[in-house]
């Protein structure tokens, strides 16, 4: 164990004894995010990051850590024995290779969802971390949505009663799957932000999704060059009789005050709990460029300090490593999350009803 943790007052301090050092692979939009929370963890040491576009990568060294070697191979990052744990930022198709080799390697693996597109490889990379004794923990950030907590902690204390229903609707405008990933084409929404609705709605319910009923269409981004679908809307049932609907789309106007749309219902057997994740307007700016609604809870920065629930997710993850304790997402979660997501996928394609 590199660290403990003692309680000071009302807060809970972690005394470093020993730091520990991670690499990050895929250092793009959301890789950044794993360098920052890295970069100014009190137990963590940055100590070298890869990426493909070596100017990139370069650029990113030079900001966030002193001492942060950089590489546009993985393979030399793993071979150091000063990393001790990876996160795997990476295009959702490659995560088998590298996490696999980063597990087998003996380093703790934080891997960005969905855990991967089959469910062949998610078995692959967990026996991978079983065989090796490290830890591989998927990241399902909304676990840490201070909405979306609220929500858990009313449905546990039994405020709410037992859930009923749920609906999510999780959108994206088109400026995502045409300019900001330039692999789009070769995902889906579903695997971009699917994973995060359905991890949801098995984290809310308590409960597995038995059936999945899902209907997408191919119009607007395949008129862009770009082969992917612009919509999925899926009925889930649990097994504990419980129904969710789940809205994606990634074709919305670019001019939205924000980039994403996210909504949910909850309906339980004693209450109902609403939640407006993206136009909250916390904060509201208006400028010769429109109006906008900017992040201030998923990513940000308060007094130079990375702040919000996609940095606590990593941050927890980081914790893990250095005390020697389990996360709370579980390999589990993220094989059982690719299998639905999969099932999706195929009742989309068949038109019909798919068993998970």
């Amino acid at each position: 164990m590199s660290g403990t943790r003692e309680r000071i007052d009302a807060g809970e301090v972690l005394i470093v004894t020993e730091s520990r050092g991670f690499g990050v692979i895929g250092t793009g939009v959301w890789g950044e995010t794993h360098l920052k929370t890295y970069s100014t963890h009190p137990g963590a040491e940055l100590v070298c990051i890869c990426d493909l576009d070596e100017q990139l990568v370069r650029q990113r060294a030079e900001q966030y850590g002193a001492r942060c070697c950089w590489t546009t191979d993985y393979h030399e990052l793993l071979e150091r024995d000063d990393v001790h744990a990876v996160s795997v930022v990476t295009p959702d198709f490659l995560h088998r290779e590298i996490a696999t080799a980063a597990l087998e390697a003996g380093k703790h693996v934080l891997l960005e969802k969905p855990m991967a597109t089959t469910v062949e490889d998610c078995e692959a990379m967990i026996a991978a971390a079983e065989a090796n004794g490290v830890t591989l923990m998927v990241d399902f950030h909304n676990r840490w949505n201070p909405a979306m907590w609220g929500i858990k902690q009313r449905i546990v204390s039994g405020e709410m009663g037992t859930p009923q229903m749920l609906t999510v609707r999780l959108n994206d405008t088109i400026y995502v799957p045409t300019e900001m990933l330039s692999w789009g084409g070769k995902s889906t929404v579903i695997w971009f932000l699917g994973s995060h609705a359905v991890d949801l709605v098995r984290w809310l319910f308590d409960d597995e999704i038995v059936r999945v009923y899902s209907v997408s269409r191919s119009r607007v981004l395949a008129e862009r060059g770009v082969d992917t679908p612009d919509f999925f809307h899926t009925i889930c049932e649990l097994a504990g009789g419980g129904v969710a609907h789940i809205e994606n789309c990634w074709i919305m106007s670019t001019e939205m005050p924000t980039v994403f749309d996210f909504k949910m219902e909850v309906v339980g057997s004693e209450g109902t709990a609403f939640v407006d994740a993206s136009s909250h307007r916390m904060l509201q700016t208006y400028t010769p460029e429109g109006p906008s609604y900017p992040d201030v809870a998923v990513v940000t920065d308060i007094h130079g300090q990375p702040n919000g629930f996609g940095v606590q997710s990593i941050r927890h993850f980081a914790d893990c490593v250095i005390e020697g304790r389990e996360p709370v997402v579980t390999p589990a979660d993220g094989l059982q999350n690719t299998r639905v997501l999969v099932a999706i996928h195929e009742s989309a394609r068949t038109g019909e009803p798919v068993e998970v």
